[in-house]
């Protein structure tokens, strides 16, 4: 959409529900181009328009949601059906807001702050988050990185000295045992970062990870001097490395910075506002961020648009957990 948006000019934007509903439809389908969940037929649906002012519910409540039929298979649906919307309790104009929110915040905001600000249950909202990080995720089919590629790993994870009974995890030569490790791939050409998590950084889990994204034949590599990376580099077109035990951190245009400064940023945000985040759920965050930094050149708005675009065919189903992050 045309108009650049803030907080509060979308809160006005939308002060009901009907709007709310008129402006997801907008930015995700456009004028006219409404898409048929059940047939995927594009335009020319019937708006069903609702009398006395509303429609009813089974159980008899007023509901302002905006109803179509299909012009092809004859079947209802609503701009919500089959996205990470779909069945959802919370009003509309809230999830536009929340979506907009975390769009807007570079460090990520925490499900606790998500339930104060919207009036939301800790359980809702953090669902609901969830919910939008499983849209940010990348297309499964997008296709392998080639060129220069930056290739680096870090852990995720509390110090040991920090918990209440350290002597409990054995360190590795590295000091991080008890941690998760994260490998993450930048394109050197269109700033693109792939992040994904990985059991170890063994030479044969770092070899499938960057081969299930990365065209090795086609691709130069920057890595660091890690004998792991040493052990794959042949299989790539060139493998340059820095040193960084030698203070070596850009050589002739070789460097790791790239991958450095996402790791620093996302670090940084989940220390400072998620405090804590289970290896269950850490690539639902790392989509998160890796989704930020690829639309980092984009306005909120644009950003927003484009998350609306992933909404469909991604649904999640809530399940209870203990110790959330």
């Amino acid at each position: 959409m045309a108009e650049r948006l803030s907080l509060p000019k979308l809160a006005a934007k939308i002060p009901d529900e009907v709007s709310a509903y008129r402006l997801l439809e907008e930015m995700r389908w456009g004028e006219d181009r409404q898409v048929c969940p059940h047939c995927a037929s594009i335009g020319g649906h019937y708006f069903l328009k609702p009398k006395n002012g509303g429609r009813k519910t089974r159980t008899g409540a007023i509901t302002q949601r905006r109803l179509w039929k299909c012009r092809e298979c004859r079947k209802q649906f609503t701009v919500l059906v089959g996205t990470i919307f779909h069945r959802t309790k919370i009003p509309v104009r809230t999830w536009l807001l929340v979506l907009f929110d975390m769009m807007s915040a570079k460090n990520g905001i925490s499900a606790r702050e998500v339930a104060r600000k919207y009036e939301l249950s800790e359980e809702a909202a953090w669902f609901a988050c969830h919910r939008i990080r499983e849209a940010m995720k990348r297309d499964p089919l997008a296709g392998l990185l080639s060129g220069t590629v930056i290739a680096d790993e870090t852990w995720i994870g509390g110090k040991p000295r920090n918990l209440k009974n350290p002597k409990r995890f054995a360190q590795d030569h590295y000091g991080n045992k008890n941690k998760t490790p994260v490998l993450s791939l930048v394109d050197r050409e269109n700033g693109e970062v792939r992040s994904k998590v990985i059991p170890n950084v063994r030479r044969n889990t770092l070899r499938a990870a960057i081969e299930a994204d990365v065209d090795l034949p086609a691709t130069n590599l920057h890595t660091d001097t890690a004998m792991a990376y040493t052990q794959i580099g042949w299989r790539a077109a060139s493998h340059e490395t820095v040193n960084h035990t030698m203070s070596e951190y850009v050589r002739d245009g070789v460097t790791t910075n790239h991958a450095e400064g996402f790791f620093a940023q996302l670090k940084r945000s989940i220390d400072g506002t998620h405090h804590a985040v289970s290896t269950e759920h850490l690539p639902r965050y790392l989509a998160e961020f890796d989704f930020r930094y690829n639309t980092r050149k984009l306005s909120d708005t644009d950003r927003m648009a484009r998350l609306l675009g992933q909404v469909h065919g991604r649904r999640l189903t809530y399940r209870p957990l203990t110790g959330r992050a």
